[in-house]
C-alpha cells in the first residue's frame, strides 16, 4: 500500500511547494514533475493490484480494486500530459497580461489541489470522505474558473459554486441516508460508511431508505457529471476558465464523479435486488445525451461547443452503466477511457486555436490548417475521433454501447442512433469553416505544444484498432466487480 500513499502525498506536497515556495518561473516544470511522479506511483499501484488483487489499507480507510485503480492511472496520465501543455500555455497568458505572477502561483497550486481531490475520490473507502473530496474538487475548480478575474469568469465561477453546491448538498443528504440505513444493521460508528462493509452487507440494508438515498446521490453527484437538467454550470465553466482546466474537467472530474455514482449503484442494487437504480441512470443519461446533441447546433463559442459534447458523452456512459449488463458495463468503462483521452486532446488544441485567432468565437476562427497545419489537423482529427468515426476508439466503445442496447433494450436503439447522427452534424457544421476557411488578415502562427495531442490521439487510434490484452483483462475484472458477470 506504499504506492497509494505516494499517489496522495505527491500532489499534497506539490500543492504546498507551488503555493508557498516555488518561483513562478519554474512552477510549470515543478507541476509536470509532480504529475510524472504521481503517474509512476499509480503504475506501481496498478501492478500491485494486478498481482495481489484488491488492497485494503490498515484502518480500512483506503481501498483499491480493479475498478478504481485503472481510473487512478488514467487520471495520473491525463494530469501529466495536460500539465505538459499548461506550462507554456499559462506562460503565454502571463505574457499577454491575462494573469499575473500571483494568479500563476494560484493556478499551479490549485492544479495539484485538484489532482489530490481526484485521487482521494478514487482511493477512499469511506463514503463520507468521498463526499469531502468532491467538495474539495469544487473549491479548487472555483478558484481555477475565476482565475482571469473578468466579470464573465467570476460569474461562471459563482454559477458553478451555487449549482454544484446545491448538488453536493443533495449528495450529502443521500450520504446521511446511506449511513442511517447502515447504522440500523451495523451499529453506530465509522464502519457504517465504509464502502467495503456496506457492499458486504448490502442485502441487510433497508430497501426503501436505500432507494431514497440513491435518488439524492444520483441528482447530487449528477450535477457535477453535468447531467441534464442540472448541467448549466459546465459550458460556462469551460468557456471562461483557462483551457488546461477544461481538459482536466472533461477528462477527469466528470469520470470520477460518475465513478462515485456507480459505487453507490452497486450498493443499491445489492439492497433492492431490482434494477430501479439502473432505470434512473438510463433515464438521466439518455435525456442528457439527446439534449446535449441538440444544443451542439446552437453554439457560437468553441469551448462551449466541446463542453456540450462532454455532456453528450457523459450521458451515454451514464446510460450504459444504467443498463448494467456485462456488455454495457464493459462498453462504459472503455468509453470513459477513450472519451477522456480524446476530449483532453481536443481542449489542448482548442486552447491553441483560440490563442491563434485571439478569440473563442467560432465565426472568427478561420483557416487553421493554412495558418498552422498542426493545430488545424489536431482539431480535425480530434473532432473526427470524438464524433465516433472508425477506426478511433470512440467508435469502438460507442459500437459496444449500441450492441448492449440492442441486446437488452432494442427499442431504445433508434434514439441512440438519432442522437449520434445529430451530434455528428452539430460538430461538423462548425468544424469545416474553422479548419478550411479563409485566413483572417493578420493571423500568424504561434508557439504551440501539441505533444499531448499527438500522444492522446495515437492512443485512441490504437484502442480503436486493438484493445491491448492487459487493458482488456483490466476492463473484464472491473466489469465482473460492477455487474457480477464476465462480458465474454
Amino acid at each position: 500500500m506504499i504506492a497509494v500513499y505516494l499517489v496522495l502525498l505527491i500532489p499534497l506536497a506539490g500543492m504546498a511547494v507551488l503555493g508557498l515556495a516555488a518561483d513562478t518561473r519554474h512552477a510549470g516544470r515543478i507541476n509536470v514533475r509532480c504529475n510524472a511522479l504521481a503517474l509512476a506511483a499509480s503504475i506501481w499501484l496498478a501492478a500491485d493490484v494486478l498481482v495481489h488483487g484488491p488492497r485494503l489499507s490498515s484502518g480500512q480507510l483506503l481501498y483499491i480494486d480493479s475498478f478504481n485503480v485503472y481510473l487512478i492511472v488514467l487520471t495520473a496520465f491525463v494530469g501529466l500530459t495536460t500539465s505538459i501543455f499548461s506550462g507554456p500555455y499559462m506562460a503565454h497568458e502571463q505574457e499577454t497580461g491575462r494573469v499575473n505572477a500571483g494568479r500563476l502561483r494560484l493556478y499551479h497550486s490549485m492544479y495539484q489541489g485538484f489532482m489530490l481531490a481526484m485521487y482521494l475520490v478514487l482511493t477512499t473507502n469511506n463514503m463520507g470522505v468521498l463526499w469531502v473530496a468532491m467538495e474539495g474538487a469544487t473549491l479548487a475548480t472555483v478558484l481555477l474558473v475565476s482565475l482571469y478575474r473578468t466579470p464573465e469568469s467570476v460569474e461562471a465561477a459563482w454559477k458553478y459554486f451555487i449549482l454544484c453546491g446545491v448538488g453536493i448538498a443533495l449528495a450529502l443528504f443521500g450520504t446521511v441516508l446511506l449511513y442511517f440505513a447502515a447504522e440500523q444493521k451495523l451499529g453506530i460508528g465509522g464502519n457504517a460508511l465504509l464502502w467495503t462493509v456496506l457492499h458486504e452487507n448490502a442485502g441487510l440494508l433497508e430497501p426503501s431508505i436505500m432507494k431514497l438515498a440513491f435518488v439524492f446521490l444520483l441528482v447530487g453527484y449528477g450535477t457535477k457529471i453535468g447531467l441534464v437538467p442540472l448541467h448549466n454550470w459546465l459550458p460556462d465553466a469551460h468557456s471562461e476558465g483557462p483551457t488546461p482546466m477544461s481538459a482536466i474537467l472533461s477528462g477527469l472530474l466528470l469520470n470520477d464523479t460518475l465513478y462515485a455514482v456507480v459505487r453507490c449503484k452497486m450498493l443499491v442494487d445489492g439492497s433492492l435486488g431490482t434494477p430501479i437504480a439502473g432505470y434512473l441512470m438510463m433515464g438521466f443519461g439518455l435525456l442528457s445525451f439527446l439534449v446535449a446533441a441538440l444544443f451542439l447546433h446552437r453554439q457560437t463559442d468553441i469551448k462551449r461547443l466541446f463542453s456540450y459534447s462532454s455532456i453528450e458523452h457523459m450521458g451515454l456512459m451514464t446510460f450504459a452503466f444504467g443498463i448494467g449488463s456485462p456488455w454495457a458495463t464493459f462498453a462504459a468503462l472503455f468509453h470513459m477511457t477513450t472519451h477522456s483521452l480524446t476530449k483532453s486532446a481536443i481542449f489542448v488544441t482548442v486552447g491553441h486555436a483560440a490563442q491563434l485567432a485571439g478569440t473563442q468565437r467560432m465565426d472568427k476562427i478561420r483557416g487553421l490548417i493554412l495558418t498552422q497545419p498542426e493545430i488545424g489537423w489536431g482539431l480535425l482529427i480530434g473532432t473526427v475521433a470524438i464524433a465516433g468515426f472508425p477506426p478511433f476508439g470512440v467508435f469502438a466503445s460507442e459500437f459496444l454501447v449500441l450492441i448492449a442496447t440492442m441486446r437488452d433494450y432494442p427499442w431504445l436503439t433508434p434514439l441512440l442512433l438519432i442522437g449520434i447522427g445529430v451530434a455528428f452534424a452539430g460538430l461538423f457544421r462548425h468544424l469545416h469553416p474553422m479548419v478550411y476557411g479563409d485566413i483572417p488578415e493578420g493571423q500568424n502562427a504561434i508557439p504551440a505544444n501539441l505533444l499531448p495531442v499527438m500522444i492522446h490521439l495515437a492512443l485512441v487510434l490504437w484502442l480503436g484498432l486493438s484493445i491491448p490484452g492487459f487493458l482488456g483483462n483490466w476492463f473484464s475484472q472491473a466489469t465482473q466487480l460492477i455487474s457480477g458477470a464476465s462480458p465474454l
